[in-house]
């Protein structure tokens, strides 16, 4: 369970750093947008059924994670940008 905390955690550092791969629970790094492409093919396969049950878990629990790396990519890009309008604000207000 720590596992999965440190490397959730990991993965919202890197986002929030803008750097350019998160960190998977499998420890492959994605992008976000091989991380949405990737949960797209999930879920194409699932909503088609003629899987096995252990494999429509296994391609459900992929999604999970994927999501999960889409998330925290969405964040930390929100947080940059969070920050550049608070530094934008900062300068307009010290011009005034």
């Amino acid at each position: 369970m720590a596992r999965a905390q440190d490397t959730a955690a990991d993965t919202t550092d890197t986002a929030a750093a803008g750097e350019d791969t998160a960190v998977t629970g499998g420890g492959a790094a994605l992008g976000y947008e091989q991380a949405r492409d990737e949960l797209v093919d999930v879920v194409r396969r699932l909503e088609a059924g003629g899987t096995t049950l252990e494999e429509s878990l296994a391609l459900w629990e992929r999604g999970e994670e994927l999501a999960k790396v889409c998330r925290h990519w969405l964040e930390g890009a929100r947080a940059r940008l969070d920050a550049s309008l608070a530094e934008e604000r900062e300068g307009s207000d010290r011009e005034d």
